[in-house]
């Protein structure tokens, strides 16, 4: 198999034979030889039902199911455990990754490069995503000491043996471009054209955007840990400070009744604090304990043509 699509399903199913007629377009002219996997994230618009109607029209095209919604990074998970290609492509459904840049990515890697990332020039988006999208990057790479580019998101075309290494990594948090940057190779980028939405509106609200940004933080980065212990180091050291002064003036005659108010402003802000500390604390034991338990990423309910 010389390459194989990937591309998770989520209430797009206005978009699935518009896409699947795009890419089958793009790819025929490289080769006769590859596959189109759907993964169906429990979509709540019966996208199954078509998807099988596909399997069973052209043999190219592949389908799997979630028995309940995992989410889109578990989906890329499943999509690239059963993909055979040399060269794996993974893309979003709702045409905003435009299937017609296929072929470039392509011939880039052919140029002898292990991974070609897909740059937006101009991102589609609403203001919100964009500004969310240049936050949540930034923060990551400071937080991972990573260099994080907001215009790349899961559009590429990666070789089967960077694939092969991103599915050794047993992380129960999957993140997919945070995973491919971890494990290295040659890579490269190239600028594409970005699309608007097809139809329908994006499934990320807030609420899961920011779950999102804390699970990668949480998975891929120590670094707030070492954060709130130099920041305890700072409090502990001005405390210091501060008791030295204090005991000075004390015997020099300065405080004759030490203030009510100073002593419980201390005790919240020191509480708070500690509180802050064991939350994050807590947080990365909860991961931990998720780890432990050795849970599937995903559930797969049935297939089509795998």
């Amino acid at each position: 198999m010389e390459l194989s699509v990937i591309t998770p399903v989520y209430g797009c199913k206005e978009c699935l034979y518009e896409l699947y007629f795009r890419v089958s377009e793009s790819i025929k002219p490289i080769t006769a030889d590859f596959e189109i996997i759907f993964i169906d994230d429990a979509s709540p618009d019966n996208s199954w039902e078509f998807l099988t109607q596909l399997c069973q029209k052209d043999k190219h095209v592949k389908a799997i199911r979630f028995s309940r919604n995992f989410g889109q990074h578990y989906a890329i998970t499943a999509g690239l455990e059963h993909a055979t290609g040399n060269w794996i492509i993974v893309m979003d459904c709702d045409l905003q990754d435009r299937p017609e840049e296929i072929p470039r990515l392509y011939n880039k890697a052919l140029e002898g490069n292990d991974i070609v990332l897909a740059q937006r020039k101009v991102r589609q988006d609403n203001i919100f995503r964009r500004l969310f999208s240049i936050s949540f990057y930034k923060l990551l790479g400071f937080l991972t000491d990573t260099k994080q580019d907001h215009t790349i998101a899961n559009f590429g075309i990666y070789k089967h043996q960077v694939i092969d290494s991103v599915l050794k990594m047993k992380d129960s948090i999957r993140y997919f471009p945070a995973m491919i940057q971890w494990v290295g190779f040659k890579s490269v980028v190239l600028e594409v054209d970005h699309s608007e939405r097809f139809t329908g509106k994006t499934s990320y609200n807030l609420k899961q955007l920011l779950k999102l940004g804390t699970n990668v933080v949480l998975s891929f980065s120590e670094k707030p840990l070492i954060l709130v212990a130099r920041f305890g180091l700072l409090v502990s050291g001005l405390s210091f400070i501060a008791g030295i002064i204090f005991l000075i003036k004390y015997f020099s005659g300065e405080i004759e009744v030490l203030g009510f108010t100073s002593l419980i402003l201390s005790i919240w802000f020191l509480s708070g604090i500690i509180i802050f500390i064991l939350g994050i604390i807590g947080l990365y034991l909860g991961k931990t304990f998720d780890r432990v338990k050795e849970r599937p990423v995903y559930i797969i309910k049935e297939k089509q043509n795998l």
